[in-house]
This record gives C-alpha cells, sequence and structure tokens, in this order.
C-alpha cells in the first residue's frame, strides 16, 4: 500500500507561484505570510554572512560565528513554516465569518467562532515578531565579527528583520480590534508594543553598516 503524495504548500511554492498566489483576489496568502517571507529572507541572508566568515581567518571567532549559522538555519525553517501556517490561520477567520447568521445561536456561534479564530490568527504574526527578535541578534553579532566582505548583507538582514517585524505588527493589531479575550488581547498588545524596539535595533545596525562601507 503506497501513501498519498503530501499536497504542496506554501513553504514549497516557487516564487513565481507564490506572487501569483499573492496578488490573487483570495484570503491567503496576505501581508501575514509576506512578514513570515521577510524573515525568511533575513535568516538566509544571516547564514549566508555566517558561511562567508568561516575558515582560519576567523578562527577566533569559530564558535560565535557557528552559532550563528546554526541558529539562522533554524529560523529560516520556522520562518517557512510561519508562511503557511499564517495562511491557514486567516482562513479560519474567513471561514468563522461566513458562518450563518440566520437565528440567534447561529449569530452568537459566529461571533464566538470569530473571536477564537482572531486569537488563532494573531499567532503566526507574534511569532514572525519573535523570530525577528532573534535574527537581529545574530545580525548584531555577525556585524561586529564577520567577513567584511559581505556586510552589505547583514544590513539587508537588517532591513528585512525591519520589514518582517512591522509587517507583522500590523497584522497582530488588525486582530486585535475583534479579540474579546481580556488575557489574550493583554498579550498580544505587549508583543506589538515590543516591535519599536526592535526597528530601532535594525536601522542601528544598518546605519553601522552604511558608516564602515562608506569610509
Amino acid at each position: 500500500m503506497h501513501a498519498e503524495p503530501a499536497e504542496p504548500t506554501l513553504r514549497d511554492e516557487t516564487i513565481g507561484g507564490f506572487l501569483h498566489q499573492l496578488a490573487a483576489k483570495t484570503p491567503a496568502p496576505g501581508g501575514g505570510a509576506v512578514a513570515a517571507l521577510h524573515a525568511a529572507q533575513a535568516a538566509a541572508l544571516i547564514g549566508m554572512v555566517a558561511r562567508y566568515s568561516a575558515g582560519p581567518r576567523y578562527a577566533a571567532e569559530a564558535p560565535a560565528i557557528e552559532r550563528v549559522r546554526g541558529e539562522s538555519d533554524l529560523l529560516r525553517a520556522e520562518c517557512m513554516d510561519l508562511i503557511a501556517a499564517d495562511a491557514a490561520a486567516f482562513g479560519s477567520v474567513a471561514a468563522a465569518y461566513a458562518l450563518p447568521t440566520d437565528t440567534a445561536e447561529q449569530k452568537a456561534a459566529r461571533s464566538a467562532g470569530i473571536a477564537a479564530a482572531l486569537i488563532t490568527a494573531a499567532g503566526p504574526p507574534a511569532a514572525v515578531i519573535a523570530a525577528a527578535a532573534r535574527l537581529l541578534d545574530l545580525a548584531e553579532t555577525l556585524r561586529t565579527i564577520g567577513n567584511r566582505s559581505v556586510l552589505s548583507d547583514v544590513a539587508a538582514a537588517a532591513e528585512a528583520i525591519r520589514a518582517a517585524a512591522a509587517t507583522a505588527r500590523i497584522n497582530v493589531e488588525v486582530n486585535l480590534a475583534g479579540m474579546t479575550d481580556a488575557a489574550a488581547r493583554r498579550q498580544y498588545r505587549q508583543v506589538a508594543a515590543a516591535v519599536d524596539t526592535l526597528l530601532a535595533r535594525a536601522e542601528a545596525v544598518t546605519a553601522a553598516v552604511r558608516a564602515e562601507i562608506r569610509q
């Protein structure tokens, strides 16, 4: 007996295929998936810089470089999974809004379903923000010890991190309005509030790289 082949997911989509789906008049993928993609690209750039920073010339920093490489690879895979997770979560929101409203019971069930789906939908972008914070730690490390020949890619990673965090925050906030669970609202407000610090740190990495490459 042969197992059925797995259905392809956004994680395995081509660039062109993903952009085609993104441009389509469909609920997902949308901004949340884009945020996760920004983070995955940042992780890939960090991994590349770490690989260019290996060898005898960087022996003194080898443990730190190896840690950055390993963590960036894990985060790249995690963020790729979040692309599909966000699309699936948003699909649940769309399904909840489509529930019937013919009776009072159905209206109550629909409202409860929407509120629950919005909490779920805020999860992937919140996870992107958490991943962005970890990626920024890695970019800050590479900015000082990485191969100077690819230093501009550290800044590119920082800008991708900034885009990921800012875009993910919007997708957290858009789900907040319809949440009825007070604890969930507090949790996700805190997540969104932390993004300003991430954006400032990312901007500082880019500014430091630009100052160095202009010398």
